[in-house]
């Protein structure tokens, strides 16, 4: 077994932030899409929903950096996390079957996204020292 067993990633168009965590502490890798996201625009009477289609690229690299992960939970704001979900199920079935959970999440911070992640695997959180 690998020393960070899960891994949690938080996605939305822009980045991917993604953590293996393990008992001795967590690894941090970021991914962003090789194109800038475009902002489109829904018209009235027009057609398509004013969404950007999901960057494939983009989630083939996120695969590839939850590969070795043996539990998975996926996390973040609007269909960014479901777009990426769907992609391993069709592209990486092997990875997807590992997924343990997909979650809503805002815009959280690094020791949020972990603390969140922790709690989900049931991992030990850090002790918080009382003052005095």
């Amino acid at each position: 077994m690998p020393s960070h067993f899960h891994a949690v990633v938080w996605i939305d168009h822009s980045q991917a932030r993604i953590f293996h965590l393990g008992l001795t502490g967590s690894d941090e890798v970021t991914l962003h899409p090789q194109l800038a996201t475009r902002h489109l625009h829904h018209k009235a009477n027009a057609v398509g929903s004013g969404h950007a289609a999901p960057d494939k690229a983009f989630h083939a690299e996120v695969s590839k950096a939850l590969a070795d992960a043996g539990e998975i939970l996926i996390i973040g704001p609007a269909s960014a996390k479901t777009e990426l979900a769907n992609h391993l199920r069709a592209h990486a079935p092997d990875i997807a079957k590992r997924i343990a959970a997909v979650e809503a999440a805002d815009h959280p911070s690094d020791a949020e996204i972990i603390a969140y992640a922790k709690r989900h695997f049931k991992l030990p959180l850090p002790r918080v020292q009382a003052p005095g």
